[in-house]
């Protein structure tokens, strides 16, 4: 599996899509974090301190490609993601930059 290179204000981001029969696992990371589909337990992921935060689609009925991650909404941000500002209505691309 390749990361695919995500350029944000002061950094990059990795994102991946993994193909998984009906659906795709999607999801980018930092080097402090995570933003994926709703397919990620992000309350899983704070039991290890990890700051995560899951995504709705803004348009259509699932998260298919990156571009959908960036433009999702926030669903769901897990305590570490919430004390870097992640918060429930930004889109995907503002909780990365936050990473």
């Amino acid at each position: 599996m390749e990361g695919i290179r995500i350029p944000l204000t002061e950094k990059e981001a990795e994102g991946f899509v993994v193909p998984l029969g009906p659906a795709n696992l999607v999801f980018a990371k930092t080097d402090r974090g995570l933003v994926g589909c709703g397919a990620f337990d992000v309350a899983a992921l704070e039991r290890f301190g990890y700051p995560a935060a899951r995504v709705r689609p803004a348009e259509g009925s699932s998260i298919r490609d990156l571009d959908d991650l960036l433009a999702g909404i926030i669903a769901v941000a897990n305590e570490p993601a919430a004390k870097r500002g992640i918060a429930p209505g930004m889109t995907g691309r503002e909780a990365l930059e936050l990473l």
